[in-house]
Formats: C-alpha cells, structure tokens, sequence
C-alpha cells in the first residue's frame, strides 16, 4: 500500500473520531513491530498538512530483553524529526523470573501500559496514539465473545481518567495485510520481538480462526468490522466533522 492511501485511512479515522486536536502532544507507542512504525511514519506525514497542528513523539517501553535492539528505530525518529524515549524497565524479570506469570500477556500489559501513562503525563504528553488496526479490532471483540462471554472490543478513542490521557487508534481503517504491504514498501526497521511467548498467545488462535472463516465466508472481515462500527459498543459512535475540515 502506498503512502498516500495509508494517510487517506488514518485522516479518515482521525476525523470520524476526532482523535487529534490543535495543540496536542501525541506520542506513539513503539513496540518495534509493523504496527506501531507505520503509524510512527503516518502521524509524521500528516502532521506535515493537517489542520489541526499537533507535535509528535515516539516512545518505547523498554521490557527488559536483554536483545532488542531499537538503533533503528531511533534512526528512523531521527529521519522523522520525532524525538524518541526509551523507558527502561524490569518488565521482562518480573513477569517471567519472578511472577512466573501463567498468563503473562496481562500482567505485562499492564505493567507496560503503567509506565508509558507515567512517563507520558510528566512529559506533558496528552494524547498516545497505539498501533491497533482493523483486525486488531475484530479479534478482541471474537476474544471477549469466547473467553469473556460478552460483546466487546476497545474504542477508537479511549480516556485514561488516571492520567487524564487519550488512547487514539488512528489505523483502525487498515487491514492488517496493508500494513504489512506498507512496511515491506517501503522498507521499514522492523524490530521482531523478543518476547519467549510471542506468536503463541490466544490472541494469535483467534486470528487463525478468523482467517480459516473468512476463507469459507469471503468477506467476513469487512462484514465483521461493520458490525463493530453499527453496534453500540462504548466509543464507537462517529462525531460530527469539525466545521473547516475538508473531506
């Protein structure tokens, strides 16, 4: 997928939800996947034209992996012109060495989450933009359905009373494969993570049930992803546009 249609998606998810205001600190979140640098080179194009003007970060939460090399990725932020911060944290030791965590995926989340809020409130940050696209979207709500046993999946905007910070998801219109497409494109420094359980989560089950039903039921994806957008889950109504904001 070429830039230019990856900026018309993320606008357009921008301002369905109004994710970003005039005068917004935005920070995204760099995990070192395909996500997390596509919306870092996303959020850096547009903010060159859009209307509300916004200044953007990068940060990593740093787990503790003794092999992730983010020199990159710092590279990358350098080209950008995108200042980059690094939190370093223990995350790692205690989930896997100390915690011996059966379910490490949420203790880590959390505790990752935790320390990218703190960060991002004493740096003066107000907004943190995550990498979830359109299939991150229909997996969690396929996760709370058989493991929660009820209708749900994140927002495209979430506020953090805490911390008194915004999550905004501005992929959220991109397929997955795009993403992927757009980073082989245009050749961006992947970090794989070092993660010992990654690949080997629930939520890597359900995206292989997905896959095989979508096959059977071409179109399930988008159909599914309608669904979320018709539904009313918390967050998921579309604001107005903004008066002045083309479309």
């Amino acid at each position: 997928m070429k830039l230019q249609k990856v900026l018309s998606l993320v606008r357009k998810a921008v301002e369905d939800y109004q994710m970003i205001a005039a005068g917004d600190v935005v920070a995204v979140g760099i995990s070192g996947g395909k996500d997390s640098l596509t919306l870092l080179q996303a959020l850096s194009e547009l903010k060159r034209f859009y209307p509300q003007p916004y200044t953007l970060r990068a940060i990593t939460v740093d787990l503790g992996f003794d092999n992730m090399r983010l020199d990159k990725i710092s590279d990358l932020c350098a080209g950008f012109n995108v200042p980059y911060d690094i939190i370093k944290t223990d995350i790692a030791d205690v989930v896997f060495e100390k915690r011996h965590e059966q379910n490490p995926c949420s203790l880590c989340s959390k505790m990752r989450k935790g320390a990218l809020g703190r960060f991002a409130r004493e740096a003066g940050i107000n907004k943190i933009a995550y990498g979830h696209h359109r299939d991150d979207v229909i997996e969690t709500l396929m996760l709370s359905l058989i493991y929660e046993g009820r209708l749900n999946t994140f927002a495209p905007v979430t506020y953090l009373d805490r911390t008194d910070i915004h999550i905004i998801r501005p992929l959220l219109y991109m397929e997955e494969a795009d993403v992927q497409g757009f980073v082989n494109k245009y050749a961006l420094p992947v970090v794989k993570s070092p993660c010992p359980v990654d690949g080997h989560t629930k939520r890597e089950y359900i995206k292989g049930l997905i896959s095989d039903l979508n096959t059977v039921h071409p179109g399930l994806h988008g159909r599914m992803f309608t669904a979320v957008k018709n539904s009313k889950i918390a967050g998921w109504e579309r604001n107005p546009p903004r008066q002045g904001i083309p479309h």
